[in-house]
C-alpha cells in the first residue's frame, strides 16, 4: 500500500472576504499569538487588513527568487514574503535570469545538496533555531498563506480567478463546487521586516579599512558577542548562502548609555535593578540581523566543484576564540541530548506541513545537523575560533546506524581494523572512518 501523506494542521483561509477585521485579528492570534517574544500575529493582521484594503506588496527587484514586501495600512514596510512557486527552482518565479538559466542549463541548474522548492520551510526553521538557542539574531518567521494580484500567477489561474469572481456576481449561491473566490492562497514565509540596518560586510571592511571609523572597545565587545550567535545558527543549519545576507545596527550614541550596568530606584527600600538594554525603547549599542536563510538545511554536505563556503571565515574578527558567555550559552543546550531531540521534533512539525515531505530525506538533514552540531560541540570545549571552526572536518550522525553498532561481533570486527591503523575503538563515542559517522548523539527519530 503506498505510504500516506503527512496530516497538515489545518488553517483557517485569511483572504476570506466574507471575514470582518476582527475575526482576521483573532485568527491571526490564535495561530500565530504563540510565537514568543513579538507581535508576528499582529503584524499578520496588518498585512491581510492592507490587502483587503488594495495596498498590495511589492516585489522585491533584488535577489533570484520572488520576494515581496509587504505593508500595513500606513503603507509602511512591516515584513517580506516569499511565495514557495516563486523561489530560485520554483516554476513561477518572476526573475527573466532565472527563468535564462532554467531553460537554458538544467542540468547546472541549482544546489545538488538542497531540496528544491523547501526554501520557505528552511526560513521558518532558522528562525525556530534562533529561537531555542535564544540567538535573537533572525527576524521571526513563519509559514502562512496569502494571495494578492502583485504575486506572479499563471494566466490559467488568473483566468479561473476571473470567472469565479463573475459566477459570485451574477448568481447569489454560486456552487459548492466553487472553494475559494478569487486569486488562489500562495503558501510561503512571511519574516518581519527590520528598520535601520545596513550590509555587514560593507561596514565591516569599512571598520577594517578605516580604524578610527571603527567603534570603540566595548561596542566591538558587544559586536564580537553578535557575530559569534550568527557563526552558530549559519553552522549548525549549513547555510549555503551567507555571503551579504546579514545586516548591522549601529548606534553610535548608545555606548554612553549601555555603561550604566545598574540603576538604582527611588523607593523606600532603595533596590538595585539591572538594565535592559534591549527593553529600554529598543536601546543597544550594536545588533546583527541574519536574514535570507532560504538556502540552508541541505541533506548532504556540499561535496562538488562548489563548496558553498561561510563568507564570513575570511574576516578578523573570525580569527578570535570564541567567548567564554557563547561558550557557557550554547555548550550545555548542544550536551543535552534532550534539547536535541526536542529541536529535531519541532523541526520536523514545519517541515512535515509540506505535502511533498518525504521522511528518507529528512532523516539525512537531521544528519547533517547532528553532525554540524557535534563538530560545534567540540569547538566550543576547545575554545576554538569561528575559522578554525570551519575547518573540520563535515560529517552527518544517523541514528539509525547506532543499534548496529550495539553487535558486539561487528563492534569487535571495526577494533580490529582501526587498531591495524593505529586507531582505538571508545566506548562513548567513536568515528567510523569509512562512513564518516559519529555515534551515538541525539536528535532520535520519530517513530
Amino acid at each position: 500500500m503506498p505510504a500516506k501523506s503527512p496530516k497538515r494542521s489545518k488553517r483557517v483561509n485569511l483572504m476570506n472576504p466574507n471575514l470582518t477585521d476582527e475575526d482576521i485579528s483573532r485568527i491571526c492570534r490564535e495561530q500565530y499569538g504563540s510565537i514568543p517574544g513579538t507581535d508576528f500575529a499582529v503584524k499578520l493582521t496588518e498585512a491581510v487588513l492592507a490587502i483587503n484594503k488594495g495596498i498590495y506588496p511589492e516585489l522585491i527587484s533584488e535577489g533570484s527568487s520572488g520576494s515581496y514586501l509587504v505593508k500595513n495600512l500606513g503603507k509602511e514596510k512591516i515584513a517580506v514574503f516569499k511565495p514557495k512557486d516563486e523561489e530560485p527552482y520554483g516554476e513561477l518565479n518572476p526573475k527573466f535570469m532565472k527563468w535564462i538559466q532554467r531553460m537554458c542549463s538544467p542540468c547546472c541548474f541549482g544546489r545538488s545538496c538542497l531540496v528544491p522548492n523547501q526554501g520557505y520551510l528552511c526560513e521558518a526553521g532558522a528562525s525556530l533555531v534562533d529561537q531555542k538557542l535564544s540567538l535573537n539574531i533572525v527576524p521571526k518567521t513563519a509559514v502562512v498563506s496569502l494571495s494578492s494580484p502583485t504575486f506572479n500567477y499563471s494566466r490559467v489561474d488568473r483566468a479561473m480567478a476571473r470567472t469565479k469572481e463573475r459566477i459570485s456576481y451574477r448568481f447569489v449561491r454560486p456552487s459548492k463546487n466553487i472553494r475559494h473566490i478569487g486569486l488562489p492562497r500562495k503558501r510561503g514565509s512571511f519574516q518581519l521586516f527590520v528598520n535601520g540596518y545596513q550590509e555587514g560586510n560593507y561596514l565591516i571592511r569599512q571598520w577594517e579599512l578605516f580604524p578610527e571609523k571603527s567603534p570603540p572597545p566595548s561596542v566591538m565587545a558587544e559586536f564580537q558577542l553578535e557575530f559569534e550567535k550568527m557563526v552558530i545558527l549559519d553552522y549548525l543549519i549549513r547555510n549555503t548562502d551567507r555571503g551579504n545576507n546579514w545586516l548591522i545596527k549601529y548606534n553610535p550614541g548608545m555606548e554612553v548609555k549601555n555603561n550604566q550596568d545598574l540603576i538604582v530606584e527611588s523607593s523606600s527600600d532603595s533596590k538595585l535593578i539591572e538594565h535592559d538594554e534591549e527593553n529600554n525603547n529598543g536601546g543597544f549599542c550594536i545588533k546583527i540581523a541574519a536574514i535570507d536563510n532560504g538556502l540552508a538545511f541541505p541533506f548532504k554536505h556540499p561535496d562538488e566543484c562548489r563548496a558553498y563556503p561561510f563568507h564570513w571565515a575570511d574576516l578578523l574578527i573570525a580569527q578570535r576564540p570564541f567567548s567564554e558567555e557563547i561558550v557557557n550559552k550554547i555548550l550545555p543546550l548542544v550536551d543535552n541530548t534532550d534539547f536535541v531531540k526536542e529541536l529535531g521534533n519541532e523541526l520536523r512539525k514545519i517541515f512535515e506541513s509540506d505535502k511533498g515531505f518525504k521522511k528518507r530525506i529528512f532523516s539525512k538533514q537531521l544528519s547533517v545537523i547532528r553532525g554540524q552540531m557535534f563538530n560545534l560541540r567540540e569547538a566550543l570545549r576547545k575554545r576554538k575560533s569561528p575559522a578554525q571552526l570551519v575547518q573540520q572536518t563535515p560529517s552527518s550522525i544517523d541514528p539509525r546506524l547506532h543499534s548496529k553498532f550495539q553487535n558486539p561481533a561487528l563492534r569487535t570486527r571495526i577494533k580490529y581494523t582501526l587498531g591495524r591503523f593505529g586507531c582505538s575503538l571508545r566506548t562513548t563515542e567513536f568515528e567510523f572512518l569509512s562512513l564518516n559517522y559519529r555515534l551515538p548523539y541525539g536528535l532520535e527519530q520519530k517513530a
